[in-house]
């Protein structure tokens, strides 16, 4: 049946605070360079008050990935948990000033807001400290049925897996999109939510629940259980519809029903900040994808977004990406 969305994503709905670091700092706190760990309500004041000044901006790993599909044109919706506080109403008017339908409720003031507290050292890594607050509250009943139906790809990130009431949330969802004959993207996220929920996600591919899934090397190795990132690929490539493995400076290559894709990552001047780099990726490959472009239109289409993703600070992007694509593909 016809669908009214190109894309409906459910993702954690967080405002991300960025601000400068170096090695030292990263050592000194106990943190885990390059990678996301979740903190607590306590942690994230004490990190918040030894942090650099830095900027807010609205983030979340799907949320940025709808953001960039919304700028390349796309039709799409959100769903995910806020607070009535500040910071909610600063995730909810950043995302729809974007053009994009979001109307689940903030639920009270605690716990607040949900926030990613990231730090960006001189070469462009970011280190996230992620406390979750209102956005691992996310209620099956905000799961809109009509909404999921009328949406040709859901779209959910790995990262809301792990608390348990939005994880049911999603679970519904992609009964619904089934039932419907849409497809379900699914991003990895990162290595531990893999950790966690592997057998989970493993269940899903095998039920045959997942269309598309994206993933970078880490993710591949831990999901399918080995170092060998290449025979990882091809392993997984054979159990999903469609697999996007992001490979870094490396590039990043897709399979689907047999064909296979891969393309050089696009040259930037300078690395400032890596965040959302993966969620622009994606918004790249899909707009491409819902264009009915080929596979290698559609990475090259991921690659350019996060190429303008990492020139700036921030998870969302800055550049007219239409124009962008455009001068890349015509």
């Amino acid at each position: 049946m016809p669908t009214q969305y190109d894309v409906t994503a459910i993702g954690n709905a967080i405002v991300d605070v960025i601000a400068s670091a170096d090695d030292a700092f990263i050592t000194a706190e106990g943190l885990n360079r390059g990678s996301m760990q979740l903190i607590d309500a306590a942690r994230a004041t004490e990190l918040y008050g030894r942090m650099a000044s830095g900027r807010e901006v609205s983030g979340g790993s799907a949320a940025n990935t709808i953001a960039g599909l919304a700028a390349l044109g796309r039709s799409c919706a959100f769903i995910g948990q806020v607070a009535d506080d500040q910071l909610g109403e600063v995730f909810a008017h950043d995302i729809r000033a974007s053009g994009i339908r979001f109307d689940t409720p903030a639920r009270g003031a605690e716990p607040p807001t949900a926030r990613c507290l990231i730090l960006v050292t001189p070469d462009g890594q970011r280190t996230m400290n992620t406390f979750l607050g209102a956005s691992q509250y996310l209620p099956a009943a905000a799961i809109d049925a009509e909404l999921i139906a009328a949406s040709a790809i859901l779209y959910l990130e790995g990262y809301l897996w792990d608390p348990e009431e939005p994880r049911a949330a999603m679970r519904a969802a992609i009964d619904i999109a089934k039932r419907a004959g849409n497809k379900v993207a699914f991003t990895l996220s990162d290595a531990f939510v893999i950790d966690r929920h592997g057998a989970d996600f493993r269940a899903l591919i095998e039920e045959g629940a997942i269309d598309i899934l994206f993933a970078n090397d880490g993710e591949v190795q831990a999901l399918m259980g080995t170092a060998d990132v290449a025979s990882a690929v091809t392993a997984l490539s054979a159990k999903v519809a469609t697999l996007v493995v992001t490979h870094g400076a490396d590039g990043a290559e897709a399979h689907s029903r047999g064909e296979h894709a891969r393309v050089h990552a696009e040259p930037i001047t300078r690395v400032v900040d890596t965040t959302g780099a993966g969620d622009l990726f994606a918004a790249g490959f899909l707009a491409g994808q819902a264009e009915g472009r080929s596979l290698e239109h559609s990475l090259t289409m991921g690659a350019v977004c996060a190429a303008e993703v990492i020139s700036h600070y921030g998870p969302r992007p800055e550049a007219d990406l239409t124009a962008l694509v455009r001068a890349r593909l015509g």
